[in-house]
């Protein structure tokens, strides 16, 4: 399998996900504004949305959108637990997790990494992202990852917009449990095998 990511964008979880899940994988830099791989060539002629991640499967199919893709990853290596059973009352709960995230923290991002938006936007959207964090950290007042005791392939994905709260400055401080939660999450060898094969700082 091929992931096309780029550093510490979202393709981060499903580069998380394929590192738990000890799956043999290549790594595809994109230059995501340019829209183009390290040789040159168009990233449209594989992903036509120009977005990361896509994930290329041995078989030739391209995966494209983060939720599905590490869904998929996650059944390639069922014994890892990084997913409950398709059809099971938990993988719903799990995907339930992975739409919040996509819908409600992922895309309230994206005007912060808008140099264009207005400052009175982006003040709306960090007021908005905090209160979705907060409600993330009262899930987390007994559990130690999002779907319980078992680290999940939504907890990669969480991680990541807990990053880009750092990067955009959100004072997330006073959120005692998502701090925790954190460290646990940056404390698994293969969410820092990941993020140092990236080059990001741990």
């Amino acid at each position: 399998m091929k992931l096309y990511f780029s550093p510490g964008a979202c393709s981060l979880s499903p580069h998380i996900a394929l590192k738990e899940a000890g799956l043999p994988h290549e790594l595809v830099k994109v230059d995501i504004r340019a829209k183009k791989l390290s040789n040159g060539s168009d990233f449209k002629a594989i992903n036509p949305k120009g977005q990361v991640p896509a994930l290329h499967l041995d078989n030739g199919d391209v995966l494209t959108e983060g939720p599905v893709i590490v869904q998929y990853i996650a059944d390639q290596a069922a014994s890892k637990n990084l997913a409950p059973a398709a059809g099971t009352r938990d993988r719903y709960r799990l995907q339930e997790w992975l739409n919040f995230i996509s819908t409600e923290l992922h895309k309230s991002f994206s005007p912060l990494f808008n140099p264009t938006m207005p400052d009175e936007v982006k003040t709306f959207f960090r007021s908005r992202l905090i209160d979705k964090f907060t409600y993330v950290d009262e899930q987390l007042a007994d559990n130690d990852y999002l779907m319980g005791a078992q680290f999940s392939v939504a907890d990669g994905y969480f991680f990541t917009m807990l990053r880009w709260a750092d990067t955009n400055k959100l004072d997330l401080s006073a959120l005692r449990n998502l701090t925790a939660y954190k460290e646990r999450v940056l404390a698994r060898p293969q969410v820092r095998e990941a993020m140092k094969a990236e080059g990001l700082k741990l």
